[in-house]
């Protein structure tokens, strides 16, 4: 909106003459040296993130209870998403298929899961367009959608749910936090009713048996103790 607005006033000054043309070299000047700030602002606060992400992932406790490769590579990958990933974008993106993603620094909240499972060599991606394309009224349809659509379906909460259900992956939903352990995911409904999803990790919560949670709501992934923060949806273990 801005860039439109800008270019129109442009557009406005080029029958002005000489003081027009001066004053769009001023405004351009303007314009770059705010988006110089503005670039500038974001790296140092990018970096800055990053630089407490570090520091909070080197202070965790680690409680391993698997030695399953896929277990380990799942946890670690998520853990190490809060030092890449800063942004929440729920944007549409077209993506390569399969192993398609948008930029590691953003994502939405299935993205951690997206991402975390490939380490372990399951690519939601394919797997639940494969599923859905074989089964797509068995799926949420509460976006329009008629088909599949493998830029998209994996990245959306419902369709992870469903896919993990009808693979037999749900184990049972509980308030004791000692029935989640690393490498389960959970989904939770917010008090605004919207959906969300997350992957235990080995890490405990300070003076807490309780696993920490990686996730990310709305500033990145993170790394909290926020497992019975909100109404848990489901309740889903890959590997056993």
């Amino acid at each position: 909106m801005f860039m439109k607005f800008f270019w129109a006033i442009l557009r406005m000054l080029n029958g002005c003459g000489r003081i027009g043309r001066s004053i769009q070299r001023a405004l351009c000047l303007l314009v770059a040296g705010v988006f110089c700030i503005a670039a500038v602002s974001g790296c140092a606060s990018r970096r800055a993130n990053a630089e407490a992400a570090s520091a909070k992932v080197q202070s965790l406790t680690r409680r391993p209870v698997s030695n399953l490769p896929e277990i380990k590579n799942v946890v670690q990958s998520a853990i190490d998403q809060t030092l890449r990933t800063f942004e929440y974008d729920p944007s549409y993106a077209k993506l390569d298929y399969p192993g398609g993603d948008v930029p590691i620094e953003r994502g939405v909240c299935a993205d951690v899961i997206v991402r975390a499972f490939r380490t372990a060599g399951v690519d939601l991606q394919k797997e639940v367009h494969q599923d859905m394309t074989r089964s797509f009224a068995s799926y949420p349809t509460r976006w329009g959608l008629r088909r599949p659509d493998s830029n998209i379906d994996h990245r959306r909460v419902p369709n992870l749910m469903t896919f993990f259900e009808r693979e037999g992956k749900s184990v049972p939903i509980t308030r004791n936090s000692a029935d989640y352990i690393p490498g389960d995911v959970v989904s939770w409904e917010l008090e605004n009713h919207s959906p969300h999803i997350g992957l235990v990790v080995d890490a405990v919560a300070d003076g807490t048996p309780n696993y920490l949670m990686v996730h990310n709501i709305g500033a990145g992934a993170r790394i909290e103790d926020v497992l019975m923060a909100w109404k848990i949806t489901g309740h889903y273990r890959m590997w056993k």
